[in-house]
């Protein structure tokens, strides 16, 4: 994980996720899936791209199960967007570089 990407489980989702005031993009991923390592990468450019204007947490499901059924993700990889706490958009499957960039640009402004 790059140094613009952070980790939150069940126990830190709260504080690193609801509470951080400003908007987070929330990656709801498994080890064993194929199309959540594909998008990886992807995050990794877009957390260092817009790392003054969005906070990019990674959750992964199999060792925190709560937060993924609080936020109904039925398939992975699931990107949920939150600002200041609430969730204003969601993206689910491995979607391309700009069809994520757009909803960062229209959930930061």
């Amino acid at each position: 994980m790059n140094q613009f990407i952070f980790a939150a489980s069940d126990e830190t989702f709260e504080s690193e996720v609801l509470k951080h005031p400003g908007t987070v993009l929330v990656d709801f991923w498994a080890e064993w899936c194929g199309p959540c390592k594909a998008l990886g990468p992807v995050l990794d450019g877009l957390a260092e791209e817009y790392r003054d204007r969005i906070k990019v947490v990674k959750v992964n499901v199999d060792q925190s199960p709560n937060a993924p059924q609080q936020y109904k993700v039925r398939g992975i990889p699931t990107m949920v967007f939150f600002k200041n706490g609430q969730v204003v958009d969601q993206l689910v499957g491995n979607q391309p570089r700009d069809a994520i960039k757009g909803v960062i640009d229209k959930v930061v402004n």
